[in-house]
């Protein structure tokens, strides 16, 4: 089987031909093409046969009422007592309420009540509905419109906080955790974002092992949009996470968000969620979690080079800047 990634390019000497990438901001002329056990090669993009060029360029649908030819921000609100980098902060509407007022300018807001961190227990589904539907809610009863995603494994949960206001899924498990969720995301035609973990919060970071871990992730992403696509949910409202540091060491992080362009052949839009991670305090020696902003835009900044559409943070401020300029440095001008 082949893979195919465009090797994305957002540099002003376009040449005659180049292909826009996903309707978006970025191009490309050539694509490496990728194969287990064998070299990669580069090939001109004009070699693709009809449907790969498809997958690559055909504009992505608005998400959840979001445009995605510009990048878009998703402002992490975590809900709970023990997330790795703000557990406890947010917790109550009033508060949850506060952080969102100062995430201005964020696109999407990401409400979770259950931490994924490495080795954090289940949450029971009424405590995470308790934790997350009286704060939708309260967003949507001080006016603010902004779209919201629930981030939860539970479709009992994504069923309370689409009834309080919410509108996107955003699923750690990509729909595999409860049986009941694919249903409730095609009933309701709502987007999804699947993401890939390997084993469960419990498990993934006790010595995660892959043959290829960018081929392996991209082949459980496929296989999991056909099982959306078969449960009644079309292409156009899934989205996809390859989920840095869901069961990866930093060698895996790093080879993910290299060749993270590869997953534009899925032919849905790309989020990426490293914001704070612990790969990223390894790297810049920055122990704790809320000093780990600038290494954190650094690989915003890097997926967006490569055409992915949303990037998820907690420093919604600070990332907004950085895309700002990163914008204008990239067009050259300023409206």
């Amino acid at each position: 089987m082949d893979y195919i990634r465009p090797i994305v390019m957002t540099d002003p000497a376009r040449p005659p031909g180049a292909l826009t990438l996903g309707g978006g901001w970025c191009w490309f002329d050539r694509v490496e093409v990728l194969r287990r056990g064998s070299a990669p090669q580069i090939v001109p993009a004009q070699d693709l046969d009809a449907a790969q060029r498809a997958r690559l360029t055909g504009p992505r649908a608005r998400f959840g009422g979001v445009d995605l030819t510009a990048p878009r921000i998703m402002g992490i609100l975590n809900v709970t007592p023990d997330s790795f980098s703000d557990g406890g902060r947010f917790t109550g509407p009033a508060a949850a309420l506060a952080q969102v007022q100062a995430m201005a300018g964020a696109d999407i807001l990401d409400i979770g009540g259950e931490s994924t961190r490495p080795g954090a227990q289940i949450v029971d589904p009424a405590d995470e509905t308790e934790r997350t539907a009286p704060v939708i809610a309260a967003i949507r009863a001080a006016g603010i419109a902004t779209p919201i995603s629930i981030d939860t494994r539970k479709a009992a949960v994504a069923r309370a906080a689409f009834a309080a206001g919410a509108g996107i899924v955003n699923d750690v498990a990509a729909l595999s955790y409860d049986a009941d969720m694919a249903g409730f995301v095609a009933r309701a035609d709502a987007p999804v974002i699947l993401m890939h973990a390997q084993g469960t919060p419990q498990t993934m970071q006790l010595d995660p092992r892959y043959d290829d871990v960018v081929l392996d992730v991209y082949d459980f992403l496929a296989a999991r949009i056909d099982a959306a696509m078969a449960a009644g949910i079309a292409r156009p409202r899934i989205a996809i996470d390859p989920g840095i540091g869901f069961g990866k060491t930093i060698t895996h992080n790093l080879a993910l968000l290299q060749r993270i362009a590869l997953f534009h052949s899925l032919g849905c839009p790309i989020l990426l969620g490293a914001s704070r991670k612990k790969f990223i305090g390894t790297i810049s020696g920055t122990d704790a979690a809320g000093a780990r902003m600038p290494g954190s835009l650094a690989v915003a900044l890097a997926g967006i080079a490569q055409g992915v559409q949303m990037v998820r943070v907690h420093d919604v401020a600070e990332t907004c800047a950085a895309v700002a300029l990163w914008q204008a440095l990239t067009k050259g001008d300023y409206p």
